[in-house]
């Protein structure tokens, strides 16, 4: 199978990593706007014939996605076989009922647009609070790739004696999975919303794990205060800041001034750039990659072995 690797802006590191791992070559792609902010796409690299993926994660999408579908149309049109989309964090999984009367379906009209262009997609944990699926709203072949045994790792070849906190019940999950593959206690907190930046936390009592070292995990760091929140409640009970691991590090406005203000350490997997980024996910999204492009990947969800 001939494919190749296309990168969009910020995204040059992920790519080179799958790419390293992957042995594909990368191509080019020339991206910029115009003085009226309208994006210009060219092509620089010939593409008949190969399989293609573009590297774009979705973080803040609004400033990406024109360009993004500019990108595949074109790729096509230039000869791929195949176009498909990797975007470790997937954008726009939030709304995903109507919760007011007239609000849009953003989830489902994302995935529309993203369908309409591309043959597939590879993410890593997207939210699918209320979709059993990314099927169920995607038309084009779908690998969601769980990143939990990556973070696990991280976890098991640095921390000694560590504990495991969700800050609240959906993070159980990723709390819950790495627990149990390092062999470590885990708690979980529960956690009211009254905004989005409004939070409060009630937290479980700790006491019986004095001594080791408290890891807050979550799939997202967005605006902090979940976290900050719970930071605080594990400090308050005579433990140390802890450490806080996510998948997806999207760090809002003042967020990372916020955790670090509670004195947390942060690290996350590379599906963002950022600082805190410790977490390698080329070969977990190169060989879902290599799978989806030759016909085996199919909607499933992956794990690393």
């Amino acid at each position: 199978m001939t494919a190749m690797l296309f990168s969009m802006p910020g995204n040059e590191r992920l790519t080179a990593s799958i790419a390293e791992h992957t042995g594909w070559a990368t191509g080019t792609l020339e991206v910029r706007r115009f003085p009226d902010q309208e994006s210009y796409v060219r092509l620089r690299s010939g593409v008949s014939g190969s399989a293609v993926a573009v590297i774009c994660t979705l973080a803040r999408p609004d400033d990406q996605i024109m360009r993004l579908l500019f990108a595949a149309r074109l790729l096509r049109e230039s000869g791929a076989r195949s176009v498909h989309l990797v975007a470790p964090y997937l954008a726009y999984m939030r709304q995903d009922r109507r919760f007011k009367d007239g609000e849009a379906l953003t989830s489902r009209q994302f995935a529309q647009l993203l369908s309409s262009e591309f043959d597939g997609l590879v993410t890593v944990d997207p939210h699918l609070h209320r979709y059993a699926d990314l099927g169920e709203i995607y038309s084009m072949e779908t690998a969601s790739l769980a990143a939990s045994p990556l973070l696990a790792d991280w976890v098991r070849a640095n921390v000694d004696a560590p504990l495991i906190i969700g800050p609240d019940s959906e993070s159980e999950q990723w709390a819950g999975a790495i627990a149990r593959l390092i062999g470590a206690p885990h708690a979980v907190f529960a956690k009211s919303r009254r905004g989005d930046r409004d939070v409060l936390i009630a937290a479980s009592d700790l006491g019986a794990w004095k001594g080791r070292t408290p890891i807050l995990v979550d799939d997202v760091i967005s605006s902090g205060h979940t976290l900050a929140n719970a930071a605080r409640e594990i400090i308050d009970q005579g433990f140390p800041p802890p450490i806080c691991l996510a998948v997806h590090g999207l760090f809002a406005a003042g967020a990372e001034a916020l955790l670090r203000e509670v004195g947390c350490r942060m690290v996350t997997t590379e599906s963002i750039s950022h600082a805190s980024n410790a977490i390698t996910l080329g070969a977990l999204l190169g060989d879902a990659l290599a799978r989806q492009m030759e016909g085996g990947a199919g909607r499933l969800r992956i794990t690393p072995e």
